[in-house]
């Protein structure tokens, strides 16, 4: 006679074991308030399943410390999700789907509430959950039919496996981040900054995706960007101007906080956390990992450059690239911008479309289909900012207008009037029919009479990666060397009344990205609280203005600011520019001809990779670089001034242990 299922309730060790196992990340979980944690919830759970089905088959036991165990690891996650749920807990069903409109499904989307995180991860789990209670139950219950009891239990075990990877999946993986808040201080903020009138200039703020420095004309390029040059040559045109990150997202987080990315963990590339058909949902887990303390994006709480205009009153609005974050607090319209047009993600990933988004809600504008064919987005991009600034040329209040261009970010592609008019391939055919819509776009506010009364600045997130120019200069995309991160940048305000110096001409001492916001609000004269070049006082912002420097070449990275060159939560570089006469202190034997130099500029490395493939596995250690006369990095000067590099070293620790002690800046009153 075959030996029948039956319900062991003893507390046997391997089976207690298996309980504890489940108890101990559910308390983790509800402590640690990590997404990672629930990950190995989950994980747990599907090798339960596996360990459940196997006593079954072998010892024809189910074993109720170990229901316990997959049952307290399944309550730790879902109440996880209600409590500290980011979304309105419906998990991989609340989007991803083609032709999914966050607009149309206004219970599907946002933060949502209690109840609807509730209602939504309890219908998530009730699968597993009754494959779970439906094996015990079956277990325990005595059946008069040979058998029965046994097949039942079976297909239970089989259906809880099966239920373990779907709830994998499809559950919730959207928690609130796990940081210090700044709500209060962004509120204080936001309420201090004073109305501004017609007379306060315009802003347009155009960033490119990946161009590299040598790819305008007015930087060497062997191709004609007659309009990029433009921006330079009624302006100023800065040669020693850098990102502060060489990827994309870190990169336009500074830029529009004026906070190096380290500060809201967002020190790398941010992916889609929509694509519900990767495997184990890859792409909606891995932000949260990667960047730490469940970041999906650009924190809400941050202060953005945006919200400082729409605070003072500028129709605010964002075009094109956006790659800060898809849903909740990370969206553009939630992070200051009234209007936006562009694409949430980076366009070599899935999904990849654009959407029109207003009050944080969006509906997709062309289908889901834009990955495979994006010859069109130069030229609908250009006709939504057209619009949008006509439309804002004829109110009473200035605009702010951020035009982030997807190119040339591989997957390079041209519109059909430009795609192989240029004899130089795809990249420089897309750079080319982007500068013709940008020299249309300037035709159209001269029109509208409201070019001279804007401030438009022009750069690039970081170098070059698959193709493009770095011209001189060492490296690309993704590394701290020059090419990495040192980008095109000019500026050009014709009513400028004397701010810019002289016009047409060159700045030719460093600047980065962080510096844009402080620079734009003393421009643009946002005042708050009685106080000038008004800016938040709760938390550091690590740029500093460029005015003095855009009117009289001033220096203004030195020690007290040194420019920061970070990758994947290290500092890689630190850069900044000494007084000669401090070189000559320390070696007054010296008789180089660099010393003849009123600043020298110097770049320390402790520690990078080798950009050369061929010695893939060396590293440059203890690296001094003078970009002043080695722009391109060629020579390790620390043996010539080996004092200066100990100073620079200490400088990069002093720094990174200031961040890692207040990682988010907070200033306390």
């Amino acid at each position: 006679m075959k030996k029948n299922i039956t319900l062991d309730t003893e507390k046997k060790v391997f089976p207690l074991i298996f309980m504890v196992l489940g108890l101990g990340p559910m308390l983790s979980l509800w402590i640690l308030r990590l997404n990672i944690v629930a990950v190995v919830c989950v994980a747990f759970n599907c090798i339960m399943s596996a360990l459940i089905t196997l006593s079954l088959i072998i010892k024809k036991k189910v074993y109720a410390p170990m229901i316990f165990g997959y049952a307290a690891a399944s309550i730790g996650v879902v109440v996880y999700y209600i409590i500290w749920g980011a979304d309105a807990g419906f998990g991989a069903f609340t989007s991803g789907l083609a032709g999914f409109n966050s607009a149309d499904h206004p219970l599907l989307t946002g933060s949502g509430n209690f109840f609807t995180r509730l209602l939504g991860n309890l219908l998530l789990v009730l699968p597993t959950a009754l494959a779970l209670w439906g094996l015990f139950f079956i277990a325990k219950k005595t059946f008069t039919k040979d058998g029965l009891k046994m097949a039942l239990s079976g297909i239970m075990s089989v259906l809880l496996m099966g239920t373990s990877v779907a709830y994998v999946l499809t559950m919730n993986l959207r928690s609130k981040p796990n940081t210090d808040r700044l709500w209060d201080g962004q509120d204080d903020y936001l309420n201090g900054v004073d109305k501004a009138s017609k007379d306060n200039p315009n802003v347009l703020f155009i960033m490119m995706d990946d161009l590299g420095y040598g790819d305008v004309s007015l930087n060497g390029a062997i191709y004609d960007t007659p309009n990029i040059d433009s921006i330079g040559e009624n302006g100023l045109n800065l040669t020693n101007f850098y990102s502060a990150y060489s990827v994309c997202s870190p990169a336009r987080f500074a830029a529009l906080t004026g906070r190096y990315p380290y500060r809201g963990y967002a020190d790398n590339v941010i992916y889609p956390t929509v694509d519900t058909l990767s495997p184990f949902a890859q792409t909606r887990i891995f932000n949260s990992i990667e960047m730490g303390n469940n970041a999906d994006g650009m924190l809400g709480d941050e202060i953005t450059m945006a919200e400082t205009f729409k605070a003072a009153g500028y129709s605010t609005g964002a075009f094109g690239k956006w790659h800060l974050g898809d849903y909740g607090e990370y969206l553009p319209t939630n992070q200051g911008f009234d209007y936006f047009y562009g694409s949430h993600h980076v366009n070599d990933m899935k999904p990849f479309y654009h959407v029109t988004e207003e009050n944080g809600e969006w509906t997709i504008a062309h289908g889901t289909d834009e990955l495979k064919d994006q010859s069109q987005a130069t030229k609908w991009i250009h006709d939504e900012i057209t619009s949008w600034i006509t439309e804002k040329a004829n109110e009473d209040a200035p605009f702010f207008a951020y035009y982030a261009s997807p190119w040339p970010h591989a997957p390079v592609f041209a519109g059909d009037d430009f795609d192989g008019t240029t004899g130089m391939g795809t990249y420089v055919d897309c750079v080319t029919e982007f500068d013709h819509y940008l020299g249309q776009l300037f035709d159209t506010m001269e029109k509208l009479g409201v070019l001279e009364d804007t401030i438009i600045v022009f750069t690039s997130d970081n170098g070059p990666a698959l193709e493009g120019s770095v011209s001189d200069l060492r490296g690309g995309k993704y590394l701290a060397y020059e090419g990495g991160q040192k980008v095109p940048f000019m500026i050009r305000w014709d009513n400028a009344n004397g701010a810019l110096g002289e016009i047409g001409t060159e700045r030719n001492n460093s600047a980065v990205l962080v510096d844009l916001y402080p620079t734009l609000v003393e421009l643009a004269g946002i005042t708050g609280n009685g106080q000038k070049n008004y800016l938040p006082a709760d938390r550091t912002i690590d740029g500093i203005s460029m005015a003095s420097l855009l009117k009289n070449d001033a220096v203004i990275h030195t020690s007290e600011h040194p420019i920061l060159h970070m990758k994947r939560e290290k500092l890689k570089a630190i850069q900044y520019t000494m007084p000669t006469s401090e070189v000559k202190a320390l070696y007054p034997d010296y008789t180089y001809d660099i010393l003849d130099n009123e600043y020298i500029t110097f770049k320390y490395f402790e520690k990078i990779q080798n950009d050369n493939s061929a010695f893939w596995d060396k590293n440059r250690k203890n690296w001094l670089h003078i970009l002043t006369d080695d722009y391109a990095e060629n020579y390790n000067r620390t043996p010539v001034y080996p004092e200066i590099s100990e100073q620079y070293k200490a400088k990069m620790h002093e720094v990174m242990d200031s961040f890692k002690e207040n990682r988010r800046g907070i200033i306390e009153e």
